[in-house]
């Protein structure tokens, strides 16, 4: 793609909320490779599938030719950007220094760091911690309204509530606002780009280098991601959807993709993958015409999969689907994998006595059927499996040819109803 058309691309693309002069921006972007960055704060041993959009975008940029700096704040980090509600935990300096690593692997994954336009990694806390008071307050501060300063959407709302707002957390902005300056000091770079939660701090940013160094420099965001019904996008019962896979197992996290509705998955399709116009069209079409194939799904969850966890994890994973389904191999799945993909499946209270639990009380235990009777006529219909294999005749003893990797036994009731049972220690 060439550096003209990125701009309608990212706009077909829905990565584009809010811009301070597209057309300024559109200018810079084909006039030649421009030097942008995104910011990263390390306010947990992992990015989320939000911080996921950023990068998407720093890689469009960057496939157009241009210039990405991936910025992790291990200055900011330690201070906090204001929520709306409620000041931030602050962690210890070595937490702090602990996950900016964990989040520069996860960058690394994601980003080119080789070729001419490679990505390179930067840390506010190189310059910050070079900071007096006095230079701050002096050189930095004098470039600030307080006006401006208070009516920052988080700002405003902390104000008005009971807690308030701490000096310390008042003060974010200003250390955003010189990341810009000097990475525009350093880098040349003159695009910041970040979730449209972020729109305040990236105009306090554009602002300052224009006072300071009275150059034109741009800022650009992205929405926040909501599903049709107007709700966010991104929530499982564990929380966020994280991408560490210690976190959020790749199994987990192929399943939260694949459970997008069939209202939003087209948009997923754009936003979270690299799919062409032509390809997302067919699969559009596919939704309107086949949704029960869920073939848009099963592509944006296999794309995310691959591009977060690797292809060898999605392999894991896709076996693990196929086999829990009697259409694999279960003996070939490792623990990690078969403990994830059992995790959500009903299970008995008590766990597996080799030679002595019997078929019958798992099948009770997990509820996949109401009665021993129940059961038992299950098992005389054929219609009971243990590790896929159908049990034919009568109940019997679990053993040890049952058990899978991690102390798995699994079963099923019919071709839909499945349990699994851990073994005893």
């Amino acid at each position: 793609m060439g550096m003209s058309d990125i701009i309608d691309e990212l706009r077909w693309r829905g990565l584009i909320e809010q811009y301070s002069d597209l057309d300024a921006i559109r200018q810079a972007l084909s006039a030649g490779p421009v030097v942008f960055y995104c910011g990263f704060d390390p306010t947990a041993p992992s990015l989320h599938h939000g911080h996921l959009v950023q990068l998407l975008l720093m890689k469009h940029l960057q496939r157009a030719g241009h210039k990405p700096l991936a910025l992790v704040g291990g200055a900011t980090g330690l201070i906090g950007d204001p929520r709306m509600s409620g000041e931030r935990q602050l962690h210890s300096k070595e937490v702090v220094a602990g996950w900016v690593d964990k989040l520069r692997d996860q960058i690394e994954k994601l980003l080119d760091f080789t070729g001419d336009n490679a990505a390179v990694m930067v840390n506010n806390l190189d310059w910050t911690r070079e900071l007096s008071a006095i230079d701050l307050l002096r050189d930095l501060g004098k470039n600030f309204r307080m006006g401006t300063m208070l009516s920052k959407d988080a700002v405003a709302r902390r104000l008005k509530s009971d807690e308030g707002i701490s000096y310390t957390e008042f003060s974010y902005q200003i250390l955003q606002a010189n990341d810009f300056l000097e990475l525009h000091r350093r880098y040349g770079c003159v695009l910041e780009t970040g979730g449209n939660d972020q729109w305040g701090n990236l105009v306090g940013g554009m602002d300052l280098v224009h006072k300071v160094e009275g150059a034109q420099v741009h800022c650009m965001t992205t929405p926040i991601i909501t599903k049709a019904d107007g709700t966010k996008f991104g929530k499982s019962e564990g929380g966020a959807i994280w991408l560490n896979p210690e976190m959020m197992s790749p199994y987990a996290f192929y399943q939260f993709w694949l459970g997008t509705e069939d209202a939003d998955v087209v948009r997923m399709l754009k936003i979270f993958t690299f799919r062409d116009r032509e390809e997302i069209e067919r699969l559009s079409k596919e939704v309107a015409e086949r949704p029960f194939a869920r073939e848009a799904q099963k592509t944006l969850a296999a794309d995310v999969t691959k591009m977060v966890h690797g292809q060898e994890a999605l392999d894991a994973v896709l076996a693990a689907t196929q086999a829990l389904w009697g259409k694999g191999d279960l003996r070939a799945l490792d623990a990690e994998t078969l403990t994830a993909a059992v995790s959500d499946l009903p299970q008995p209270d008590e766990p597996v006595v080799l030679g002595e639990t019997t078929i019958i009380d798992v099948l009770q235990g997990a509820g996949l059927v109401s009665s021993r009777r129940e059961a038992r006529q299950t098992l005389a219909s054929g219609g009971a499996y243990v590790t896929n294999e159908k049990v034919v005749g009568e109940d019997r003893p679990l053993c040890e040819d049952d058990v899978l990797a991690g102390g798995w036994i699994l079963f099923r009731r019919g071709k839909r109803n499945l349990g699994a049972a851990r073994v005893a220690k």
